[in-house]
């Protein structure tokens, strides 16, 4: 049965020091998140920010300096082990031992989470990853994309609440990536909370409900993702054009240029339309062909609040 609580993960005045002999290495820094059940949460941020601190520290394998941590509303320094059974920890480094085969590895960790062979799902978990074909191969034999689902269906063994995945998709080709998103996806549907960490911006974007973006151990920005989106408001548009023009003043506010052939504009969609601009245009008797645009993205959004904060 799942338990009542309304956030997977909840940090606050979370601190973290490494100390190596003479230098001091702030990790996290009075670090607060609300992790929403049955959401997909991304932590964004540069290498060295602090997520992988953070996800350790879920994981019990960094012990925290200060502050308040429950996985599903399970505190864990009061419940370590029960905290540890509602989480699945799917970790960035392809630690597979090569001498398993995917059917071994997956009965392995369920004999460690103490999961009799009657309740365990390994043959299901094995054909949701796609490696049911695989399950008496060796590990060693996997490709990297098939060694990365395997992680994550050893992840799945007990049955977590709570899905930790960090950098999912890193080093995965674009296929593959697909398919990875697209599990992922069905694994939330089917009731878990997600948690992933990632660089792609185009991933948090296709996965994430909430985004919470980090530098230098600290939240610099944590909102919806569409709320996230609009933060940037620029447009570009392309007019192919068939002639050599001379701009209108009135197009002068959208830092125009003209290169091969295509006049390139920028604007604010919150105080200009697209129609605006071409109504200038055909008053001007400027004729174009087609017209291509292109709204700004997280990567934008991320590299100005990075650069701000």
């Amino acid at each position: 049965k799942m338990s009542d609580y309304i956030y997977s993960i909840e940090a606050k005045e979370v601190n973290k020091t490494f100390k190596k002999k003479t230098k001091e290495t702030i990790a996290l820094n009075n670090f607060n998140i609300e992790i929403k059940k049955g959401s997909i949460h991304g932590l964004l941020g540069p290498n060295g920010a602090g997520k992988s601190t953070f996800i350790n520290i879920l994981g019990g394998l960094v012990k925290k300096d200060n502050g308040n941590v429950s996985i599903c509303g399970l505190d864990i320094d009061k419940n370590s082990k029960k905290s540890k059974f509602k989480i699945g920890i799917v970790p960035q480094e392809l630690n597979i031992d090569p001498f398993f085969t995917p059917y071994e590895l997956l009965e392995l960790q369920a004999g460690l989470y103490g999961i009799k062979k009657i309740k365990r799902k390994t043959n299901e978990i094995l054909s949701n990853v796609g490696l049911i074909d695989q399950k008496n191969s060796y590990a060693r034999t996997l490709s990297g994309g098939m060694r990365r689902r395997l992680l994550v269906a050893k992840a799945l063994v007990h049955s977590p609440e709570m899905l930790i995945l960090d950098e999912p998709t890193a080093g995965v080709d674009v296929d593959l990536r697909r398919s990875l998103w697209n599990y992922i996806k069905e694994i939330n549907k089917s009731g878990t909370t997600i948690c992933l960490t990632t660089h792609y911006l185009e991933e948090a974007e296709e996965l994430c409900d909430r985004i919470t973006i980090i530098n230098n151990g600290q939240i610099i920005k944590d909102d919806t993702k569409n709320n996230l989106l609009k933060l940037i408001s620029n447009k570009t548009v392309l007019f192919q054009i068939q002639s050599n023009i001379i701009l209108p003043n009135e197009l002068k506010i959208f830092n125009p240029n003209i290169e091969d052939g295509y006049l390139k504009m920028t604007y604010d969609k919150n105080s200009t339309s697209l129609k605006e601009i071409i109504d200038i245009l055909n008053k001007k008797n400027i004729l174009f062909n087609e017209i291509k645009t292109y709204e700004s993205d997280l990567e934008d959004i991320f590299l100005k609040l990075v650069q701000s904060s």
